[in-house]
């Protein structure tokens, strides 16, 4: 046997099941046909179980036990919440006139007063409310902030237009000091009126952006996401705007950060294997998770998700298919459930052999993120677990980038498909 063949049968034995780190110009051995068949198979799969959660779309959290939670919010016309304010202000009116002072009880957002429900996996919030008195020192501010705020929504509302979160925060700058005191209230309010966030008239600023087989109309302008530049076309802020969902697309690749975004569009990855990319650049903002919900249920398509090996990467990933203890009230709107966590895991360390100086050390911040969510009902699954346990025990961490080790196109050519052709997903 000639030398390089017995240290190449040497090397094998000492790495069982790990792979080679390929060179730059390589090229995946995975033909699309074999890809689509595992993504067209899990569909399937997927078409199935939607089927059967239709059945019980309408139950909530009370049809399963659970007496101590808040009804849950929905859509409301501009009327509606007109109406709504209305009566809130009515109550606070009757509280001064009767020698009480102004006040309003206040849903508790607090993340101790959420609760995840397994059989509707995502987080609710429970039904604990905090009374806000003007009178009171510690509530004075925001009782203030509370008012005004519910007057610019119903102003919005009255003209039927709409405001973003920043153009609402600069309305009353010298009250409200900071935006995220002018952003917190403004989810309050959605609470007290039984109503989505986006039904305020509020919006966040465009962060989301998405490329890929889809078509909609935006206010009636015809958007073809294969035609949009690897940029990507913007996620609109009103996702109300948004119909006709169509496409060819056969599944959602959900990803994290703005810079694998780029290299997926760049290298026309939807071309070759037809789907829709999606990112947030980061943590999800209201737009991009509405945008998302509603892509799926017009295609009726699985989605795949690729994220850092990081514990804010599968935090990330948890807003998405879970929701957040911060929205909890509206987790019904927001949440994307069952979605496929394809990669970077800890496991994918080691089985492609992601280079030492590819890999970074947690740093104190992580190790707590991994503890905390650890403890969370909704870290079941045996197989999230593990991975999860890993990232806390190794106190190792890598960025998607990390592939780049292997050529600029690794991702794109190598890593995807064949983690797609193996159904290398939890």
């Amino acid at each position: 046997m000639p030398p390089r063949a017995a240290s190449a049968k040497k090397r094998s034995k000492k790495s069982p099941g790990k792979r080679k780190g390929p060179g730059p110009d390589s090229v995946c051995t995975k033909d699309v046909a074999t890809v689509m068949k595992k993504v067209r198979e899990l569909r399937g799969i997927m078409k199935k179980r939607r089927q059967e959660s239709a059945k019980t779309k309408s139950l909530s959290a009370k049809d399963f036990g659970h007496i101590d939670v808040k009804k849950e919010v929905a859509d409301m016309s501009a009327r509606g919440v007109m109406a709504s304010i209305a009566r809130i202000i009515a109550n606070a009116a009757s509280s001064i006139m009767s020698g009480k002072g102004l006040g309003y009880m206040v849903p508790s957002r607090n993340p101790k007063n959420s609760v995840f429900i397994p059989e509707l996996q995502r987080i609710v919030l429970k039904d604990k409310e905090t009374e806000r008195a003007f009178g009171a020192t510690a509530t004075v501010r925001k009782t203030a902030i509370t008012t005004r705020v519910l007057q610019l929504v119903h102003e919005l509302c009255r003209a039927g237009i709409h405001s973003t979160k920043r153009d609402l925060f600069y309305t009353d700058v010298k009250l409200f000091q900071k935006q995220e005191e002018s952003d917190d209230i403004l989810n309050d309010a959605a609470c007290m009126v039984g109503c989505t966030r986006n039904s305020l008239n509020v919006v966040a600023t465009m962060k989301g952006v998405c490329v890929g087989c889809v078509t909609f109309r935006e206010a009636g302008d015809l958007i073809d996401c294969t035609r949009v530049g690897v940029g990507g076309k913007a996620i609109p802020a009103f996702t109300d705007n948004i119909t006709d969902v169509t496409g060819s697309a056969e599944f959602v690749l959900l990803v994290e950060k703005d810079a694998a975004f780029m290299r997926l569009a760049e290298d026309r990855f939807y071309n070759t294997y037809p789907c829709v990319i999606i990112t947030a650049k980061g943590q999800p903002d209201v737009g991009t998770r509405l945008f998302l919900k509603k892509v799926v249920d017009a295609l009726n398509i699985p989605v795949l998700a690729l994220m850092d090996s990081d514990p804010y990467g599968l935090k990330i990933l948890s807003v998405y298919t879970q929701g957040s203890k911060n929205m909890s009230y509206d987790s019904l709107n927001l949440t994307t459930p069952d979605i496929k966590w394809l990669g970077i895991r800890p496991s994918d360390l080691d089985k492609y052999n992601i280079p030492e100086q590819c890999r970074l050390d947690m740093t104190a911040s992580d190790i707590k993120m991994g503890k905390d969510m650890l403890n969370e009902a909704y870290m079941e699954d045996p197989r999230w677990r593990g991975e999860l346990e890993a990232m806390v025990r190794t106190k190792k961490k890598a960025e998607i980038q990390a592939l780049s080790a292997f050529g600029f196109q690794y991702l794109t050519r190598n890593y995807l498909p064949e983690k797609i052709a193996a159904g290398d997903w939890l």
